[in-house]
């Protein structure tokens, strides 16, 4: 994760308030923001929250807001975050705050353009150049083993709209494959079966030799840590994309 740097509190107040300007880029952003003990996303999430309470939506809030896209918070999660706080912020409030979140999020509301705010707790990695022809869209691939080893791990992003075409994990004995889910929403389906939709925490385990495929939702970025299982007479067996057909029928 990139240390997150802030500099405003000097270059607003260095000379007037030299000594909040530093607790400011030194203790609240060198120190509390870069704590990992909470996500970029999760901090943003809560500053924006506690912003919205106590009604505070001037220029800082806006600042928060584009922060908190920067961070990985989509539009749809945005717009979920303020209609639930309302209930409990106030009305008027959240009103004061959707006029200024619409203003940062209307050029681009799916964080399209910056797909380094993505990629979950593991991080984006590298464009997936190599199975590129497998996807339905760009894909990010991020090696959390050595790929040389017997045991594989690794964290796959999806941008919205993206997802991988039928395949199938061949293997005589064992094999198959694990997918933790770490951020944003996707779906998995296996063939014959409904599609099912895919949240942070969810775990899919995908038996050998089934035709499955998995991806974003179009609303959203999505992505996931896969393990490979190890076993005998292990392949990867690539078919068809899945249909725009089909897909576009999904929530």
């Amino acid at each position: 994760m990139a240390k997150i740097v802030q500099t405003a509190g000097r270059d607003q107040l260095g000379e007037f308030a030299p000594m909040f300007a530093a607790v400011n880029d030194d203790v609240l952003f060198g120190e509390v923001w870069n704590d990992g003990t909470l996500s970029p996303k999760t901090r943003s999430m809560l500053t924006v929250t506690t912003l919205v309470a106590k009604g505070l939506c001037d220029s800082s809030f806006e600042h928060h807001v584009a922060f908190a896209k920067k961070n990985g918070v989509t539009g749809r999660e945005m717009a979920a975050l303020l209609t639930h706080v309302a209930f409990y912020a106030g009305w008027p409030n959240a009103w004061a705050a959707f006029r200024v979140v619409t203003g940062v999020y209307a050029d681009d509301p799916l964080d399209l353009g910056d797909p380094e705010a993505h990629g979950g707790v593991f991080g984006l990695g590298e464009p997936n150049d190599a199975f590129a022809r497998y996807f339905s869209g760009r894909s990010w691939l991020n090696p959390l083993t050595d790929p040389d080893e017997t045991q594989f791990v690794a964290n796959v992003t999806f941008e919205p709209g993206c997802r991988n075409n039928w395949h199938v994990h061949r293997a005589t004995r064992g094999g198959g494959q694990i997918l933790l889910v770490t951020d944003g929403r996707g779906w998995y389906q296996e063939e014959g079966k409904p599609a099912r939709e895919l949240h942070p925490g969810d775990t899919v385990t995908i038996p050998a030799n089934v035709r499955h495929w998995h991806g974003a939702a179009k609303d959203s970025w999505f992505s996931h840590v896969a393990f490979e299982a190890p076993g005998e007479g292990c392949s990867n067996e690539w078919c068809e994309p899945v249909s725009d057909e089909d897909y576009d029928a999904l929530p």
